[in-house]
């Protein structure tokens, strides 16, 4: 069979509805400044879509600094992998003040966050050691972890139980690999400083203490804890008093700092090791000055306007209280990441996100099975700190609106609006 033509059979849960659904559902176009408020289909919407938690993305600070480093450098300079002709010494001050400010001895700039973590976990790990991993960890991990050609063991999420009995597993498992093969192997645990659909904070603190009885280093993905949580906004650890025992923390800069790239931070052997052995970026060009200039200057502002964290957890204070005292179920969020968990087919999400959209000027992200388990909604909201009171307060009623509707099942009606 022709593979472009199986493909025509294959369009999976979600590309079944493209047709119908494609420009509306899927694949929106937002348009305008980057802000609370955004233009979607020619009308005005107010969004809580956007990873932009401390409001970077327009900061007149950053677009003037962004502005000046494109004209002043171009998008092509430098041209080159960093280790053959891409290297600069912007490059290097940021990866000195990104490890500085997380803690760590050292730090290497990665171009992308799926890619990054991709290729960091790749280059940590060979085929005689073992990877220990959530079960909720995101889809770049899960990536990542099919380019192992090791053994991995999943435990169950954040159950503490669960990840004790796969140490234990991978223990037993080199135990008799040294014993048969004389190969020594090692474990690696992989989790989530924050998980991006729930909210929930990774049980860092108590994966930590397990160092105490088992052998293993701890590479925490930080991408939603990164700016927005501990006191300083080095992240997820710190705010559970743990950074200095994460062994590898790693971020995106998509979020808080609402630009390009990632980082990995450890100590000075790791990183130098990641240096010389990461493929995706010994054989890729190198981070874009511009974006590099522009991330050392978001990273001043997330260090020096505590404000704007402050304002951020005001609006996610606001916002998840006020869902909560409505009775909305937003599970077990510890972090800026709001989830609106409804009981509902995925016919019935498309009729209520429809109307957020349509009748209360309302764009959020709505997620729906195989994500998340078959008759659930999922409507995943991110506070940020341009977000205002009246803002949150519009919100409060129109959800307590739609959730009314749906329970009255004013939402069954029709499969999808065609557009």
């Amino acid at each position: 069979m022709d593979l472009f033509e199986k493909l025509k059979h294959r369009a999976g849960p979600l590309g079944r509805y493209a047709k119908q659904g494609e420009g509306y559902y899927f694949f929106p176009k937002l348009e305008g400044e980057l802000d609370a408020h955004m233009t979607f289909r020619g009308k005005k919407r107010l969004v809580w879509s956007l990873n932009n938690y401390l409001g970077l993305a327009n900061h007149p600070e950053v677009r003037q600094v962004d502005a000046e480093a494109a004209k002043d450098w171009g998008l092509a300079y430098p041209m080159g992998a960093r280790m053959m002709s891409g290297n600069t010494s912007q490059h290097e001050e940021l990866e000195e003040k990104l490890a500085k400010f997380v803690g760590k001895q050292s730090s290497i700039l990665l171009n992308y966050g799926y890619q990054g973590i991709m290729s960091t976990i790749a280059a940590l790990v060979d085929r005689h050691d073992v990877i220990v991993y959530d079960s909720e960890c995101h889809a770049c991990i899960i990536d990542g972890l099919m380019m192992h050609q090791g053994k991995r063991f999943v435990y169950q999420h954040n159950n503490m139980e669960s990840l004790e009995k796969r140490l234990q597993q991978a223990e037993l498992l080199l135990k008799k690999q040294k014993e048969t093969f004389g190969y020594d192997g090692c474990v690696l645990v992989i989790t989530e400083g924050v998980f991006g659909m729930s909210g929930v904070q990774g049980n860092l603190k108590a994966i930590v203490e397990l160092k105490k009885k088992y052998e293993f280093r701890i590479l925490v993905d930080d991408a939603h804890g990164f700016g927005a949580m501990g006191a300083t906004g080095a992240g997820a650890a710190e705010a559970q008093g743990v950074q200095k025992e994460i062994d590898i923390y790693f971020s995106t800069f998509a979020k808080a700092m609402a630009s390009i790239g990632a980082f990995a931070a450890a100590d000075e052997a790791v990183i130098e090791f990641l240096r010389y052995n990461t493929r995706s970026q010994i054989f890729a060009k190198a981070l874009p000055m511009p974006l590099v200039v522009g991330a050392i200057k978001r990273l001043e502002l997330l260090q020096t306007r505590p404000e704007l964290r402050q304002k951020l957890w005001h609006i996610v204070g606001l916002l998840q209280n006020g869902l909560r005292e409505r009775g909305f179920n937003l599970g077990n969020t510890t972090s800026p990441v709001t989830p609106v968990i409804l009981s509902g087919t995925v016919e019935q999400s498309t009729n209520l996100v429809l109307d957020l959209r349509e009748n209360y000027d309302i764009f959020c992200s709505v997620v729906v099975y195989p994500v998340v388990p078959k008759d659930v909604i999922l409507l995943r909201l991110i506070p940020t700190a341009i977000h205002s009171e009246a803002d949150v307060a519009h919100t409060l009623n129109a959800f307590t609106d739609v959730k009314d509707k749906l329970s009255r099942g004013e939402y069954d009606q029709n499969t999808f609006a065609t557009f």
